[in-house]
């Protein structure tokens, strides 16, 4: 198989991370956005990974991908995954700043230090967002878990992941001590402008705008 570049591994992990949040055929303007670029530039490059066998791509249909873009997008996510983990856990860094760092340890290949550091972490089955870590098979570890916005009045649960991985929505989120593993109830609900009302581990209480509660995933009790 001709060698793949870090750019064209980036556009197979966009299209699967599109995929798996907005169901498939994947269109070019998704492709576009995620991956901040022109379209102009994005048809040239599906047009290449389409001769590399990589996606299935007809213009104006969108793009999924092949088995072997499949794999390969999936072994990149868990390569950025159990970095993400590493970073944080025994590095020590906070999980506002481990994305871009871990963005370039992914195109390390050599899958020996890979299981190497998935052994090492002790096999985590989630990141420090909360996402899933494929395992050597690209098999995910799926749990329920619905958006704080959508619970119930008076339900209950734990945080156990986030939608919105950009920097200063992490920052924010630490500022309210809204991180993982954190246990919040539902209080009430705002007819005016979505928002909601919550308590902290039984204790604090704090207004969340609807941006903010679309964007964590609870887990009930």
């Amino acid at each position: 198989m001709e060698p793949i570049s870090h750019t064209e591994e980036n556009y197979l992990k966009a299209i699967f991370k599109i995929a798996e949040r907005e169901g498939t055929p994947v269109n070019t303007n998704a492709i576009s956005s995620e991956m901040n670029t022109k379209a102009a530039s994005v048809t040239d490059m599906l047009k290449r990974l389409s001769e590399k066998e990589l996606i299935h791509y007809e213009k104006y249909k969108g793009v999924t991908l092949t088995s072997t873009g499949n794999k390969i997008a999936t072994h990149l996510i868990r390569k950025h995954r159990l970095w993400e983990v590493f970073l944080v856990e025994k590095l020590h860094f906070s999980w506002d700043e481990v994305h871009d760092m871990a963005e370039q340890l992914e195109h390390i290949h050599s899958p020996a230090l890979v299981e190497r550091l998935d052994e090492f972490l002790g096999c985590p089955k989630f990141d420090p967002h909360g996402d899933p870590i494929p395992d050597a098979e690209g098999n995910f570890t799926f749990r329920k878990q619905v958006p704080l916005l959508e619970l119930e009045i008076g339900a209950k649960g734990v945080v156990v992941g986030v939608h919105d991985h950009s920097t200063t929505f992490l920052q924010y989120l630490d500022r309210l001590e809204l991180v993982l593993g954190v246990e919040v109830q539902l209080l009430e609900r705002f007819d005016y402008d979505e928002s909601v009302k919550i308590v902290l581990n039984g204790e604090k209480e704090q207004i969340l705008s609807k941006k903010v509660a679309q964007n964590l995933f609870i887990q009930k009790k």
